[in-house]
């Protein structure tokens, strides 16, 4: 086994979306949303135009990585904004490379193929290898105005 493929998730290929978008879940001690909860949204957004999966192997073998990518227009950048969510590889395949396929192919694929002028993501500070991965293809916390700008968010619906 030697190198890595990356490449844009097929509508046909939202089973194995949903089974590695499972597994991260599971990586990340969570008991929801359910299965049926990500089989159900993983075919609604492959479908539609708004967002792309991504998957990844090593060799010849099969899918260990999935990353998310949605976009939306962004009025300050005049163009397509990307946000790179749950960027997820399997534990036998960690240290192989894909994560960093998976995110330079996300950074092409958005500025090409999606015409994104921004791309963005959050990670927890905790994660140490995902924020040297991250650091190292250019990625960092933006300070234009004397402070750091952070990431923050509201759950709208129940108290998660």
């Amino acid at each position: 086994m030697s190198g890595t493929r990356v490449w844009v998730a097929r509508v046909d290929e939202a089973d194995e979306v949903t089974r590695l978008l499972i597994g991260f879940r599971n990586d990340l001690g969570y008991d929801w949303p359910t299965d049926e909860s990500f089989r159900s949204g993983v075919a609604t957004l492959i479908a539609g135009d708004s967002t792309d999966y991504l998957l990844g192997a090593v060799g010849d073998g099969p899918a260990v990585g999935v990353c998310q990518l949605r976009f939306r227009y962004g009025l300050w950048q005049e163009g397509n904004d990307c946000l790179l969510e749950d960027l997820f590889v399997e534990e036998p395949a960690r240290g192989s490379g894909l994560g960093r396929a998976i995110t330079e192919f996300a950074i092409n694929h958005a500025s090409g193929s999606r015409d994104a002028r921004r791309i963005e993501l959050d990670v927890n500070e905790a994660n140490e290898p995902a924020l040297k991965l991250y650091e190292s293809l250019g990625f960092g916390i933006k300070n234009s105005h004397g402070g750091r700008d952070l990431y923050l968010r509201r759950n709208l619906a129940g108290d998660s």
